[in-house]
């Protein structure tokens, strides 16, 4: 039955409680309440929660990930951002409170009814000024950017939480926009640890095909000599990459 409709996709029970691959979950648990937690901003916390009762909430950042991306944003000082693939906005709302007050995220989705859950939060956390939402399809956008010789170089972060099977053509885009020594962070690059199942193994055929693009991109990014890449097993698996050239 492999690939089969019968076989669930790896992330159906997922919610922000359980997104690991830990596979302890006392040791998650222990992670979440001592480190995590206690420093998750209040619109973040209420953001997560009505996410996670969502019928596509298992797309969200898991909450040790969005932290992750506050303390990247804050170490290297980004101040112009960029991130491709929004949902209802955890993660964009976690990259708009590292920001410093003048700073600015260009938050990129298909669907802005989903971007429109998470936007209250966004108004309450007093950082919508620092959001510019743009619907449509993310490889256009980031293509108008790019028509624009002042665009190259110009942002300091990205992070990418959208279609895998764009990933690569998302990475060259990113390459000519994020300035040397910057930071692109791109979610779910583990898949559920489907990347390293042996060939044959029975997926759905969502998994299939998503698993075979992070396995391309992750390749590929290993060899890419125009950047520094970090592979870390937190959430679904973030790889961290800093552009040298």
């Amino acid at each position: 039955m492999a690939g089969g409709d019968s076989v669930p996709n790896v992330h159906s029970s997922i919610d922000s409680s359980n997104k690991t691959l830990l596979k302890s979950e006392a040791l998650y648990q222990y992670v979440l309440d001592t480190s995590v937690l206690p420093h998750e901003p209040e619109p973040m916390r209420e953001l997560r929660l009505v996410t996670d009762k969502h019928e596509m909430g298992f797309m969200q950042s898991s909450p040790d990930e969005a932290q992750l991306l506050r303390m990247l944003i804050k170490l290297t000082g980004a101040k112009n951002t960029l991130e491709v693939g929004v949902y209802t906005g955890y993660s964009l709302l976690a990259t708009a409170l590292a920001l410093p007050d003048d700073g600015k995220v260009i938050a990129m989705d298909v669907d802005r009814s989903y971007y429109e859950v998470g936007r209250p939060f966004i108004e309450k956390a007093g950082v919508a000024h620092k959001v510019d939402f743009r619907e449509g399809p993310a490889l256009q956008h980031l293509d108008d950017l790019l028509a624009d010789d002042a665009n190259h170089g110009r942002f300091d972060f990205a992070f990418v939480d959208a279609d895998k099977p764009n990933y690569v053509k998302y990475h060259e885009q990113l390459l000519r926009l994020v300035r040397v020594g910057g930071t692109i962070v791109y979610d779910n690059t583990l898949w559920g640890g489907t990347v390293a199942l042996p060939p044959g193994t029975p997926m759905s055929p969502l998994d299939s095909r998503f698993s075979v693009a992070i396995r391309d991109l992750n390749r590929r990014l290993s060899e890419d000599k125009r950047i520094e890449v970090c592979q870390l097993a937190i959430a679904d698996g973030v790889t961290i990459c800093r552009r040298l050239v």
